[in-house]
């Protein structure tokens, strides 16, 4: 199976005949032919998210993934859902911390309709005060359950809100409380100008079209959209951090848990295959060495995580364990260190290394099955990376770690002085807030 998987991967990304234009405006456009069936899957990925925010208007790119759906000046309010479903397709969106991304599938005759629809409200979204007040009151409630009730989601925040101090980082795609409801009109149409432009954009359409008609169409209804200012680079001004922090969070919950988190790197960086082949072979699966060590052996955890979470910029690599009944986040935090410091002093096993590399290759490999995770692929990396190819060395770069690689990296990343701990108190109470039902646009948002 792994000599299989060693060579489809490869090929699968090899042979991915993508056709590029880019429009005198700066959009960028990747089409990839697929006639298997009579659908498509188009992406447009904005390279703009919470790290493009300031202090006063956080969480305003993930209120955009709401505004988007609402009306442009060809289109009325909830047109585009209704006209992408009559035609046998759906819509969704996600804002992460570097990008945002809209994307469609449906079936082949519904092109053009899609290709109007993005057009115009990439030209001409309505942004009015109803809009925003609309969007701004479902995103203030999608806080609220997601954020401000969910126990490991405060913990979560807490972290990043402290494990960073200059970058932007440190506040979540929701953003704050606060600023959700400091956001202005003003501040909207000057966002909106700058990064939705076309030339801060990425469109890939993958499926049952004609590349040059394609082309055509695109030029036809995008190329009169203006190209805008590039943004602003977003300066990297982390300090190093050079102690570790420790906090206490108290909240209603049953059970006490920990989260730790230690300074990372970006993806683009050389030691970033290694790190996520150490953080599969810490908590991927039972067999892995976190849930051996701490819920199947000791018996001290419910549950246990890890996960290397690289970005643009250098993230976090992180740790979670929710203690079991009559044990305690001490005993989780230090059983977490034991396994690491394991690692640091042994290393890992070549079959370890093998294991974690397998199933890399096949989530890889899983996203070329649909239209839309290749659409998906293409848009992102070309966003992200600057060119879509470097999808091509996504599975060459994890297969050239060795075990040797995997004990370099947890000696030099999991270093006490850059972490930071949240270790949460549970309180009780006799009354819990119940979650209110989502709505549609409620449920739109995937966030990261």
């Amino acid at each position: 199976m792994l000599a299989v998987l060693a060579w489809i991967v490869p090929a699968q990304a090899q042979n991915l005949d993508v056709k590029k234009s880019v429009l005198p405006n700066g959009l960028t456009v990747l089409a990839l032919e697929d006639h298997t069936f009579p659908s498509i899957a188009l992406q447009i990925t904005f390279k703009v998210g919470s790290r493009n925010e300031r202090p006063g208007i956080t969480g305003l790119s993930h209120m955009f993934e709401h505004m988007m759906f609402n009306g442009s000046a060809k289109f009325k309010p909830k047109q585009f859902d209704v006209l992408i479903e009559s035609g046998g397709g759906y819509s969704n969106a996600y804002t992460t911390t570097d990008i945002t991304a809209y994307h469609e599938e449906f079936s082949s005759g519904t092109l053009d309709t899609v290709l109007r629809l993005e057009a115009d409200r990439m030209r001409s979204l309505k942004l009015d005060i109803q809009n925003l007040e609309q969007e701004r009151s479902i995103v203030k409630e999608e806080r609220r359950v997601n954020t401000d009730e969910s126990v490991e989601a405060a913990m979560y925040e807490t972290l990043w809100n402290n494990a960073f101090v200059a970058h932007p980082y440190r506040w979540l795609t929701i953003g704050f409380m606060v600023d959700l409801n400091a956001i202005r009109l003003e501040d909207a149409k000057d966002y909106f100008r700058i990064y939705y432009a076309p030339n801060n954009a990425v469109m890939s359409v993958v499926g049952d079209f004609k590349a040059n008609e394609l082309f055509a169409r695109v030029r036809e209804y995008f190329g009169s959209i203006p190209r805008q200012p590039s943004p602003r680079p977003v300066p990297n001004a982390e300090p190093p951090q050079r102690g570790e922090k420790r906090l206490q969070l108290y909240r209603v919950a049953e059970l006490p848990a920990v989260m730790i988190g230690y300074k990372g790197i970006a993806f683009t960086q050389a030691d970033e295959p290694a790190l996520n082949i150490l953080a599969s072979i810490l908590s991927r699966g039972e067999s892995s060495r976190l849930y051996r060590d701490l819920v199947y052996e000791k018996q001290i955890a419910a549950s246990v995580s890890a996960s290397n979470d690289s970005r643009n910029d250098p993230g976090l690599f992180t740790f979670y364990a929710q203690a079991r009944p009559g044990k305690t986040a001490e005993e989780c935090e230090q059983a977490i260190y034991a396994v690491i410091d394991g690692i640091k002093k042994n290393g890992v096993t070549n079959r370890e290394v093998e294991k974690s590399k397998n199933g890399i290759r096949a989530g890889y490999l899983n996203g070329f099955k649909t239209n839309m995770g290749r659409a998906g692929m293409l848009c992102d990396y070309e966003a992200n990376w600057g060119k879509w190819t470097e999808l091509r060395n996504y599975v060459p770069r994890h297969d050239k770690v060795t075990a040797a690689d995997v004990k370099r990296v947890a000696d030099r990343y999991f270093d006490t002085r850059k972490r930071t701990v949240v270790t949460l108190i549970p309180e009780k109470t006799d009354s819990r807030k119940a979650a209110k039902p989502q709505s549609k646009e409620f449920a739109r948002s995937t966030n990261q």
